[in-house]
């Protein structure tokens, strides 16, 4: 089972609390994209930086969340900056000895 792994992080500039409550309306929408079969939410507090592991069917699935309206709004919203997004290929034997969720 191939897929495509997406990343995506930035750094945010207020509570952590607000943050999610800020985030928790995007869930279902997220949950909802087409290709989509997971995503993991990270938090690193410390570095004030918060994000996503995703895992798409493919790289179009993925493109297209990338150009698509959520992250057109979290783009756009002040209390976050230095936002990236990264794409990897999944190494499917490895990924399952190691137990990976592919």
């Amino acid at each position: 089972m191939s897929g495509r792994i997406l990343q995506i992080n930035f750094k945010f500039n207020i509570p952590p609390a607000e943050l999610a409550e800020g985030f928790a309306p995007l869930a279902e929408p997220i949950a909802q994209v087409p290709g989509l079969r997971w995503k993991i939410w990270s938090l690193n507090e410390v570095e004030s930086e918060f994000g996503g592991i995703y895992l798409f069917d493919d790289e179009a699935s993925a493109n297209a969340y990338l150009a698509g309206s959520i992250i057109a709004e979290v783009s756009k919203h002040p209390a976050l900056s230095d936002i990236s997004a990264k794409q990897f290929d999944v190494l499917d034997t490895f990924s399952a000895i190691t137990r990976g969720p592919v």
